[in-house]
């Protein structure tokens, strides 16, 4: 019985040796691999994120709807005119909003405002919530011009209104990290690729093509050259970098601070929906997309088709990223006001911009192309991650904070040297488990021979 005991505790000791072995192996093993650098994609520049209010627009037509967004609780509302079709977006799920006038007298408005003579400091956008179009002045357009553009709102239909704006509209030439050149500072937008070579994507009010960028205001750390822009009428640009690439961290645009978000995706944003925006002179902001397919009449020229959001934004910020829980939306092109006061800001929509430039999103590896269904309207700092983010930065951000779980904390690179530790505990067991057991077997020995030796 005794010795049934002893092989029972031996083959318990060596299965426990044998584990800590397998487990310390394990840990060192993953530790190693989660310690690698991660690899940053390219998402196609057609990616978006339409979600059920997008598709359901798509699919009831113009004439039967009037845009989509997001309400305080992130469930996606649709602008129909008729209760057929506010019958078919409840049956998909969303909510339904019969209003009076369609997205084809929203074109309509907005096209006859386009032939109006051009008054510099005006602005038009749609205000899908409340079913109008909405135009507005600044501070600078004077009392005929206004009294002018007024007659035209008003003579467009009740649905068409006219307000003044404070402050000024105007690009935000001086993202996240500067860049300078001659004609002076601006933001780094996002990192993006057409296969060959990287580029920097940002406003195209930034710099004419064959602008030269620095990373510092002595110019000697030369970012690169502006291959492509398109300013007036739209407002992004393409920065060649010089060494042809942008290096690990591409994925990463800049918060401040030293931290830095993650881009996984590409979208188009939804009305309602909050976003995050970051800019070399006042850092990060957030705030909501107030609405879509704007236009806005800078000094330097009309520019249509931008995200209009409440994010202020100042001298500096121009060409910096806009995004939503790691999806790239917009980069920044100008608007009203300041980081006191509060302001309107005005962004060119990446998708369009990376459709015109045939290039793609490099976000980070195993990411999906496509976002999330429906953008969230409650987007927090959770989607804010640590870690550097400068152009062609070697550091990349980490994920989201969050308490880690058992298989995180297994592969944790800091495991490394506890895995050996337990390797090398796991190792003197099995030898002292040996050990042990070659005395025993000889005392054994001797107590069973001693007996016959006399």
């Amino acid at each position: 019985m005794r010795h049934a005991r002893r092989r029972m505790v031996r083959r318990a000791t060596r299965w426990a040796a044998v584990g800590g072995l397998l487990l310390g192996g394990a840990m060192v093993t993953q530790a190693a691999m989660a310690s690698e650098p991660a690899r940053t994609s390219a998402v196609p520049f057609g990616a978006s994120a339409a979600g059920p209010g997008g598709a359901l627009v798509a699919t009831l037509g113009a004439s039967r709807t009037a845009g989509n967004w997001v309400d305080t609780e992130g469930r996606p509302v649709v602008a129909v005119t008729d209760e057929r079709a506010a019958a078919e977006v409840r049956r998909a799920g969303a909510v339904a909003k019969v209003v009076s006038h369609s997205m084809n007298e929203f074109e309509q408005a907005a096209k006859a405002l386009r032939a109006a003579p051009r008054v510099p400091g005006t602005a038009w956008v749609m205000d899908y919530r409340a079913n109008r179009v909405v135009v507005r002045g600044d501070s600078t357009v004077s009392a005929a011009d206004w009294s002018r553009m007024t007659r035209v709102a008003e003579g467009l239909g009740g649905f068409v209104r006219a307000e003044r704006a404070g402050g000024t509209f105007t690009t935000r030439l001086n993202g996240a990290q500067p860049i300078l050149s001659t004609g002076g500072r601006c933001s780094a937008g996002f990192n993006v690729t057409d296969g060959k070579a990287d580029f920097i994507l940002t406003a195209g009010h930034c710099g004419p093509k064959g602008s030269v960028w620095f990373a510092n205001s002595q110019g000697t750390q030369q970012l690169g050259t502006t291959v492509q822009q398109d300013f007036p009428g739209s407002d992004f640009s393409l920065v060649r970098y010089a060494s042809g690439k942008a290096g690990a961290g591409a994925e990463v645009v800049a918060i401040g601070g030293g931290n830095g978000v993650r881009i996984t995706g590409v979208a188009d944003p939804t009305v309602g929906q909050r976003v995050f925006r970051s800019g070399s002179t006042s850092g990060l902001h957030d705030g909501q997309v107030t609405g879509l397919n704007a236009t806005v009449n800078y000094p330097e020229g009309t520019v249509t088709g931008l995200i209009e959001t409440n994010v202020c934004a100042e001298p500096g910020d121009s060409g910096g990223p806009m995004f939503s829980e790691g999806v790239a939306l917009g980069v920044t092109s100008g608007g009203s006001g300041d980081c006191t006061a509060g302001g309107t800001t005005f962004f060119q929509p990446v998708t369009a911009a990376m459709a015109a430039l045939k290039v793609r999103m490099i976000v980070a590896a195993g990411q999906s192309a496509a976002p999330s269904a429906e953008p969230s309207a409650t987007a927090t700092h959770s989607a804010i991650a640590s870690g550097a983010a400068s152009p062609g930065s070697s550091a990349p951000s980490t994920g989201a904070a969050g308490d880690p779980s058992p298989l995180a904390r297994l592969t944790d690179p800091r495991n490394v040297g506890p895995g050996l530790l337990v390797i090398g505990g796991s190792l003197i067991a099995l030898v002292a488990t040996r050990y042990f057991r070659s005395e025993q077997d000889r005392k054994a020995y001797q107590r069973h021979y001693s007996a016959t030796w006399g």
